[in-house]
């Protein structure tokens, strides 16, 4: 059983940055510290964990030991063009989720960004985002498809030069998720999390862009890495010159053959509550 839970204390935060290193195969230069994770839970960031409570001597309520996951946010403030109302606008970046080899395709990314929103609208936080990787084909269903999140940005090599074994020597390119966690769209998305369907082909979707299924095997070998740039620099010109004449990505949906597809068309911001 797992139960998902804020981290307390040194050791589960601790456990975060373990955790963290395991995933990523982060160098120490990568590695976001324990006190990092302590500060941002003081200034209403989060850090909230996953922990397997079968585990002997975990407790019910798990404990740093039974760690499998954890999601790291920070607070944050849209201001100018970037807030809908022009005023100041809090909201949340989540910039890391975790999960451990062997916990994996069992949900528990999904559920620990559900706590984050639930969290986020006990406190009145409408906007939570993050980066991910565009070659990342099970984090953009996730995101986009299960989560109900959009994408409107492109960000051209975003952390330069990465220690982390799982950007095969890429460069660190990332789409900007925007989770409007109180809009219609996220809600509907979230209560058909659990189901497997794809969505029906749309005729707003004006725009696809894919990745191939191949792409983790030819960033993983040296001798094929060439291939998955290609798709990289490819894929980065399209996005970047779709979201130039105002499209946004709105649906993610995989092929038989397990290739992704970005769909994107015309979306709006959701209205700013009064």
């Amino acid at each position: 059983m797992i139960v998902i839970r804020e981290c307390e204390g040194f050791d589960e935060l601790q456990a975060c940055v373990d955790l963290q290193i395991e995933v990523w195969g982060y160098s120490d230069g990568d590695v976001i510290p324990r006190r990092a994770f302590l500060v941002a839970q003081k200034i209403g960031g989060q850090a909230i964990g996953a922990f397997d409570v079968s585990l002997p001597g975990a407790g019910e309520r798990g404990d740093a030991g039974s760690m499998v996951g954890f999601a790291l946010s920070l607070p944050g403030v849209k201001t100018g063009a970037a807030s809908r109302s022009g005023r100041p606008e809090s909201y949340l970046h989540s910039h890391m989720l975790a999960v451990r080899d062997g916990y994996r395709n069992q949900s528990i990314g999904a559920k620990l960004k559900l706590a984050q929103r639930e969290d986020a609208l006990r406190r009145a936080i409408r906007r939570i985002e993050w980066t991910f990787d565009p070659l990342e084909i099970k984090n953009a269903f996730l995101n986009i498809h299960k989560l109900g999140a959009v994408v409107r940005r492109y960000e051209e090599n975003f952390y330069g030069v990465s220690s982390s074994r799982l950007q095969g020597g890429l460069q660190t390119d990332r789409l900007v998720a925007e989770w409007w966690i109180a809009s219609p769209r996220v809600a509907a998305a979230v209560a058909e999390a659990g189901k497997t369907a794809q969505p029906a082909a749309d005729d707003t979707w004006l725009e696809e862009i894919r990745v191939p299924a191949a792409i983790y095997d030819w960033k993983a070998d040296d001798t094929q890495r060439h291939l998955a740039h290609e798709v990289q620099t490819e894929n980065r010109h399209r996005f970047q010159q779709a979201f130039s004449q105002g499209l946004t990505v709105v649906a993610f949906t995989r092929d038989s053959i397990g290739n992704g597809i970005f769909h994107l068309g015309r979306w709006s911001e959701p209205a700013v509550s009064t």
